[in-house]
């Protein structure tokens, strides 16, 4: 609750704010705010649900994230043009703070399923336990990888359209609409579909697609292929990510889901070091990065499996 309402704040500061370093610290205060956010939700959503059904909501939670992410900046530029820059940012830190407000309801209302922690301990003891946690652990790593390949999308693919394709920026406009797309059409159906494997199964089928995709777009050369390759690579992400939360969800003992899902977050490293790995290979091995990125996501599912043995 606290940190939906600095949140709100942060987006109240980005409205007025004219100096550049104010930006730079409400910029990071906006990323630590999200750290915090996202297990947490995450977690209360987890807290609400039978365990039968979590493998749904987080479909649900992705799809309701992209169709956000898709209509959001429509709609802020819309109101932009008609007013002023700042009002998207007042009526989002207003639509937080309405938010926060909806929670409070929703928590005093409505009893929670999961057993609640009996008393607080020490981090540096919680990060201990978690860091020894060798399924966790391999998990994240995982993460890490299929992170590395999902971070060409917005990072090195469009500077590999750019050299292939003449007027480049236009297709790479095409394919991301086409992400957002694939993502609305095919979530629930997939969701439905997938609920009839383990996550372990699930996972792997994404982390094939992922792979598939990355191939295609290492080889593309034409608008037909990329938006082939585009295809498959949406697919792999609508299997993997639900899934991947999922998997936490699993491992984590119930008084403890939110801390898991929040050590789960160090996979969003895959996110900084994917970009450096790709920009190199970019300069220097151009005709076999995709393949050499593919081959570092497949390597996610040996990281998994290990993972899944140490459950046993």
């Amino acid at each position: 609750m606290l940190t939906i309402l600095v949140w709100s704040f942060v987006f109240f500061g980005f409205a007025i704010a004219h100096v550049i370093w104010v930006f730079i610290i409400l910029n990071a205060l906006n990323g630590l705010c999200r750290s915090f956010f996202e297990p947490s939700t995450q977690a209360l959503m987890i807290d609400f649900t039978p365990a039968t059904k979590r493998k749904r909501l987080f479909s649900l939670r992705y799809t309701a994230i992209n169709i956000a992410a898709v209509i959001g900046p429509i709609i802020g530029v819309y109101i932009a043009s008609l007013s002023s820059p700042s009002i998207p940012f007042i009526l989002t830190g207003i639509m937080y703070i309405l938010y926060a407000v909806f929670l409070l309801f929703v928590l005093n209302h409505y009893e929670m399923q999961q057993i609640q922690a009996k008393a607080p301990k020490k981090i540096l003891h919680t990060f201990t336990i978690l860091f020894s946690n060798r399924v966790l652990l391999c998990f994240i790593v995982g993460g890490i990888l299929i992170n590395i390949g999902y971070s060409q999308f917005d990072s090195t693919l469009p500077q590999l359209i750019n050299l292939k394709i003449e007027d480049g920026a236009k297709l790479y406009s095409l394919l991301i609409s086409l992400n957002a797309a694939v993502v609305l059409l095919l979530q629930l159906p997939i969701s439905i579909f997938s609920e009839r494997l383990s996550s372990t199964i699930t996972l792997l089928v994404g982390i094939i697609f992922f792979a598939v995709g990355l191939i295609l777009f290492g080889v593309s050369d034409n608008y037909p292929l990329f938006i082939v390759a585009m295809t498959m690579f949406t697919i792999g992400e609508i299997f993997a990510f639900p899934t991947m939360n999922v998997m936490i969800d699993e491992i984590a003992p119930d008084t403890q889901k939110a801390t898991y899902l929040g050590a789960s977050q160090f996979k969003n490293l895959g996110g900084f070091i994917g970009p450096i790995i790709g920009g190199w290979l970019l300069t220097h091995y151009i005709d076999y990065m995709f393949v050499i990125i593919a081959l570092l996501v497949l390597c996610s599912s040996v990281v998994y499996k290990l993972g899944a043995n140490y459950r046993q």
